[in-house]
């Protein structure tokens, strides 16, 4: 099921995205279920975990350690130094340092499964960098943009907690108490979060179509960009510090895997629909390129052990 699910993805995000764009009047009154589409997603995320997950964080916890340093710095401070190299506005500059300022995506895991990654700690790391991120999000956003643009930082942590860690909790609290009806439905989640990020998509794409006829190719380039360098740095500061193939490739996705929809939402309600492009044209990118990856390594017929 997440095969597939993750196979379809892309797909249909392209196609949606490409609905949206030519037909936007359909979506742009929907903008109102953004938020609840991201709590979904967020119920979803919460729903596979367990206490053992996060039990797990001990026995790697310099793996983890390093995955949220890399998700915390190169990702934030690559979108500012991408934005500022293309010369962005400040509207599609604080939308990309949002991108790169939010947790690692729940896309991860389900890469990090294909790839033959370590998906317990790809798990582990994407938990805690949700639950980091609702304090660092709001930070950091206001140290890379704020003399740029008022970020309301207070308003963004009080939204991350209804959004992120509210649900986050839900979901953790109902598997551990009640998972023998989790399991029954858990084969579902992968396909229900899916749905309700394309149709965030479909919805963000909508909403800055006339914007992307403009301004597309520079935030596509700027995205390719921001990604490129999470995933390669990703991987190669995981190398060189020693970890083995396995544990770098999983650092590697969750680091250029991001919670794109988080920043599209928080982008749409504080900043507008133009900074939220960056988020949108991410959540497309992001799973093709580790689709890409993740197939690559799938290849692979014996694990590198160093």
């Amino acid at each position: 099921m997440q095969t597939n699910t993750t196979r379809l993805f892309p797909i249909l995000a392209i196609l949606g995205a490409i609905f949206a764009y030519l037909f936007p009047h359909f979506l742009t009154s929907l903008s109102y279920l953004i938020v609840p589409l991201l709590v979904i997603i967020m119920l979803s995320m919460g729903l596979t975990l367990t206490i053992g997950d996060f039990k797990h964080a001990f026995a790697q916890k310099t793996a983890v350690l390093l995955g949220l340093i890399l998700q915390y710095s190169v990702m934030p401070l690559g979108a500012l130094g991408v934005s500022m190299m293309l010369g962005l506005n400040k509207e599609l500059m604080v939308g990309m340092v949002l991108v790169g300022s939010v947790a690692g995506g729940t896309a991860s895991n389900v890469m990090n499964y294909l790839a033959k990654g370590d998906v317990a700690l790809s798990i582990t790391m994407t938990a805690l960098s949700t639950l980091v991120g609702v304090l660092l999000t709001p930070l950091l956003t206001d140290l890379l943009v704020g003399a740029t643009i008022h970020i309301p930082v207070t308003a963004m942590l009080y939204s991350l907690l209804k959004i992120v860690l509210i649900p986050v909790l839900i979901g953790l609290f109902v598997n551990h108490y009640f998972s023998k009806p989790v399991t029954k439905v858990s084969s579902l989640l992968p396909m229900i979060s899916m749905l309700a990020i394309v149709f965030a998509i479909m919805i963000i794409v909508a909403l800055n179509a006339h914007n992307l006829r403009t301004v597309g190719p520079i935030i596509f380039l700027a995205v390719i960009l921001h990604n490129g360098i999470g995933l390669t740095l990703g991987y190669s500061v995981s190398r060189l510090l020693g970890f083995n193939h396995k544990v770098s490739k999983t650092i590697c996705l969750e680091v250029g895997l991001q919670n794109s929809g988080l920043a599209a939402a928080l982008s749409i309600k504080f900043f507008g629909p133009l900074s939220a492009a960056p988020a949108a044209i991410f959540s497309i990118w992001h799973n093709i390129s580790g689709s890409i990856l993740a197939g690559f390594w799938s290849r692979e017929k014996e694990e590198i052990k160093s």
